[in-house]
């Protein structure tokens, strides 16, 4: 048997502990205190919530952390053909529910992703939410919601439902119940250095900052990013034109994140000049002054003409005497051309010219805006508008740019018509770079009197997965950079293996069951999608490349039956066998490769108990996992 290793470091103390809470779990945190409620919660006990301390509480709540215990058994299963170079790119566009596909990642992409951008449902009481309702079956939610025919029968079949003002007493509620798992299992996926990006707007602004201080830790939170959505007011508003909408950024830990600089424009430049012929070349002065009253830093300072100057009241000089002094024999303080001016301090243009820190305020000539989102949809659906709320691809390019470098991962799991995936691989496009996206979007149906359905798109996973398709050819075209511009498709589905419910009516139920294990494997699986699925329940990314072969060498054109086909992973890290039989001779050859790890499928030994022990027994020698599923 295997030696379990004795861990080398002490034991945490209390503060360390505390410290690693706070790292891991900042949701357990109410003003700066673990709050035993909490911190139960998310450990999965069974627990109601009692009065908060200070926080934001609703109807439901308890649930979601219910929810978030809760497992899947669910996988992703491939889909070649409405792929793009499935055998080459490291992209992945999943189809379903993205909560259980939140799940379904954890093992995989945990500590991985670092940036998340997501543009969920705004509740505006118009729209649709995913439905998430803990207290109620989908039915039952869907009957208060008015979204079953005449015949009772379920008109939302995508998992979708209603969430309006006037017929909902848990309106802001459910919004919460469905956001709240969903940002704690995306918060699991964020490096260290990684961040997250929500657009949301006035409806539920308030709310989502509350959560996500509780779910992110209130001290990761970095801005609240006001967006220009519109290029002129709106003249028939009832009240104000809202020509803005929000986007909330946080980080997984602060201190651990920097933005990257933005490329200086003309625009930027234009400040800067040299009337006084520097041979530093251009320049441009700023106050010299701070608004604090630090007496050493109150002193009188003659200008060249003659004239006195001190700060204004209540500020001080920003820096000491002897300081400015320095600054004044290297030529770096501005009196003004008369050389009576209040003095600024000069800042050249070649010592600031790595970039610029970005704003708060994005204006629409920088990022887009909503018409422009439309219009780049359309031209690449030949004028047919396929979805109504896009978002303009370069507002995420300037998310991506922030906060990613070239080899990083980018997770969108609200992908909507499919913009992440094409400002991602823009962005690759521009500075020749290798970072990889993942978006996951819900086959929402497509209403039958939109232009999309009448264009033949039944679902707006089918409308991402074409936008994207059509994006990657544009690309293509226009770029001589070699970049990733393909994507595998993966839609969500129940496990290739059987799954073993544990409660039986009687004896005879119970030997039905037993009989019907003899073989795990649902029917109808395939190797692919058996071989995807052991990727996902192994921690491994869904790009890892994959090699197939033969026991004997490489497969052979006559090698159909897939008997004796198996699949080196990782660079011979992980062996995955799937065949219908092993013998003493494959066990061998497929250890010799040394691998770190083997599986294979219990089917394969043909319940032949003495070869699987002696398989497992010298593999076990060799120091190689071997896993029997």
């Amino acid at each position: 048997m295997k030696n379990h290793k004795i861990k080398g470091g002490s034991y945490i103390s209390q503060k360390e502990l505390a410290e690693a809470l706070k790292v891991n779990f900042p949701s357990v945190f109410s003003d700066g205190k673990i709050d035993p409620e909490k911190l139960k919660l998310a450990l999965g006990e069974d627990y109601q919530l009692a009065n908060e301390h200070y926080g934001l509480s609703w109807a439901g709540k308890s649930s979601c952390f219910e929810e978030i215990q809760k497992g899947t058994t669910a996988t992703l299963k491939s889909n070649e053909e409405e792929s793009v170079d499935f055998d080459k790119t490291g992209n992945a566009f999943i189809e379903g529910d993205n909560l259980e596909v939140l799940k379904v990642l954890q093992r995989s992409y945990y500590g991985k992703i670092k940036c998340i951008y997501i543009d969920p449902p705004y509740n505006t009481g118009n729209d649709f939410i995913y439905n998430d309702n803990f207290r109620k079956t989908r039915k039952e939610e869907l009957e208060d919601s008015g979204e079953l025919d005449e015949n009772g029968d379920l008109t939302r079949a995508d998992g979708l439902s209603a969430n309006r003002k006037d017929s909902n007493g848990h309106f802001h509620s459910d919004w919460l119940n469905m956001m709240y798992p969903r940002l704690f299992l995306a918060r699991n996926l964020l490096k260290q250095d990684g961040v997250i990006f929500v657009s949301i707007d006035d409806n539920e602004v308030h709310n989502l900052r509350m959560i996500m201080n509780e779910i992110f830790g209130e001290e990761n939170f970095v801005a609240q990013i006001i967006w220009e959505k519109k290029f002129s007011p709106q003249n028939d508003a009832k009240y104000l034109s809202d020509n803005h909408d929000y986007v909330l950024l946080y980080c997984k830990n602060k201190e651990n994140w920097k933005p990257n600089l933005l490329p200086r424009t003309d625009e930027n430049n234009k400040r800067y000049s040299n009337p006084d012929n520097d041979s530093r070349g251009s320049w441009a002065s700023s106050d010299l002054t701070v608004k604090r009253v630090t007496p050493k830093d109150i002193y009188p300072i003659k200008t060249p003409n003659g004239r006195e100057a001190l700060p204004p009241k209540g500020r001080s000089w920003s820096m000491s005497l002897n300081k400015f002094n320095d600054l004044v024999r290297d030529n770096r303080i501005w009196f003004g051309k008369s050389g009576g001016n209040m003095p600024r301090i000069k800042t050249f243009l070649s010592e600031n010219s790595d970039g610029i820190v970005s704003t708060t305020i994005w204006k629409h000539k920088e990022v887009g805006h909503n018409q422009e989102a439309k219009q780049e949809l359309k031209k690449l659906f030949e004028d047919v508008a396929t979805f109504d709320t896009p978002k303009p691809v370069r507002l995420i390019k300037k998310i991506i740019f922030l906060s990613t470098n070239k080899e990083d991962i980018i997770l969108d799991f609200f992908a909507g018509s499919g913009p992440t995936a094409q400002a991602v691989m823009e962005q690759n496009a521009e500075d020749n770079g290798n970072r990889k996206w993942i978006c996951v979007q819900l086959p929402e149906k497509c209403n039958e009197k939109s232009e999309a359905f009448k264009a033949g798109y039944k679902n707006i996973a089918e409308i991402a997965k074409e936008r994207i398709r059509r994006a990657s050819k544009k690309i293509k075209e226009e770029t001589e950079n070699k970049v990733d511009l393909g994507f595998k498709t993966f839609k969500l589905d129940k496990s290739n293996f059987k799954i073993w419910q544990g409660k039986f009516k009687d004896g005879k139920n119970l030997f039905s069951a037993l009989d019907d294990f003899i073989d795990n494997l649902e029917t109808g699986s395939t190797q692919k999608n058996i071989l995807y699925e052991l990727i996902l329940k192994s921690g491994l990314d869904l790009d890892i490349l994959i090699q197939e072969k033969d026991f004997k060498g490489p497969v052979s054109a006559e090698a159909t039956s897939g008997k004796e086909k198996y699949y080196n992973l990782g660079d011979g890290k992980l062996i995955i066998y799937l065949g219908d039989k092993i013998s003493k001779e494959m066990g061998e050859f497929f250890q010799n490769l040394k691998p770190e790890k083997i599986i294979c499928l219990e089917r394969a030994f043909q319940n032949n108990d003495e070869l699987k022990a002696n398989i497992l027994l010298q593999a076990e020698q060799e120091d190689i996992d071997f896993k029997v599923i």
